[in-house]
């Protein structure tokens, strides 16, 4: 199985481990129903390094963007995420994405851990706008500081003003503790309780994942496992790939009609099924 920068970390503080997408990864600590609570009360922290991360660059890349997913990227300025799917040539889901917006010309599109080859593959077979294409999902780390304690407990350790960082924006700023300036800090979350998703190099995993934890104490921070992330999600309603998507499933079956924009321009890869499926006649 693979490794997380925080696998071991996970081991030493008593985790049920299992694998999950290949990963060796913390199911959960002291007991989901107490991990679930502590998020939806206090703060938590995910290890969630296991997602895979696909940089889109260069003058070509909003236009294979707009290919390849389903909602509209023209419209996604820089700063901001967009969640998104994939759809394949039946309008089934290949994989549902979030998207942020980094640079002029620069995205990064992090992807279900389950589908990081799938969807890497997909990209540069449908890549004919010779847009530059990176998978940098060995190289990025990713921490999700969860539950309405999360703000506070970062705010500690960064000089980015986290109340002006919007839901689905985010700024690049520092982590005290870290030699690392140029981390992610993105309002982003997939439990309902609100918080922020970090993204950084591996190399500074331990470092910025003691100071979140020295930053919490306070708060009753705790390390929460992919038992709780699972019930906190299906509490909020949030789609699970491989659960409640796959490739057989369309957005509009999946109630994600929201981000599956028919609008000039978009002209996506199985946008002519689901204009179909979306037509009055078919209602």
């Amino acid at each position: 199985m693979k490794k997380t920068p925080f696998t071991d970390i996970h081991i030493a503080l008593g985790a049920k481990m299992h694998e999950f997408a290949g990963y060796n990864m913390p199911i959960e600590y002291s007991g989901i129903l107490e991990e679930h609570a502590t998020v939806c009360n206090a703060v938590g922290v995910f290890d969630v390094s296991h997602m895979g991360e696909i940089w889109v660059k260069g003058s070509k890349a909003e236009s294979f963007l707009q290919k390849v997913l389903s909602n509209d990227i023209s419209v996604l300025p820089i700063g901001k995420a967009q969640y998104s799917a994939i759809v394949n040539e039946q309008g089934g889901i290949v994989d549902d994405v979030i998207v942020y917006h980094y640079e002029p010309e620069k995205y990064m599109v992090v992807v279900n851990a389950s589908n990081v080859e799938k969807d890497w593959n997909w990209f540069v077979s449908h890549n004919t706008e010779r847009a530059e294409l990176e998978n940098a999902s060995d190289g990025i780390a990713q921490l999700a500081i969860q539950g309405p304690k999360a703000q506070a407990v970062l705010q500690k350790l960064t000089k980015v003003d986290l109340s002006k960082i919007p839901y689905y924006a985010f700024a690049i700023g520092n982590i005290e503790g870290s030699a690392m300036n140029n981390i992610i800090i993105s309002n982003t979350g997939y439990t309902g309780a609100g918080g922020f998703e970090i993204y950084f190099y591996p190399q500074y995993a331990q470092a910025i994942w003691n100071a979140i934890f020295a930053a919490g104490e306070e708060f009753g921070i705790k390390p929460i496992g992919l038992g709780a992330r699972d019930t906190l999600r299906l509490e909020m309603g949030y789609c699970l790939y491989g659960n409640d998507l796959d490739d057989t499933t369309t957005p509009l079956e999946a109630g994600l009609g929201w981000i599956t924009k028919f609008v000039d321009g978009n002209d996506f890869v199985g946008r002519d099924v689901l204009e179909r499926f979306h037509s009055p006649r078919n209602t």
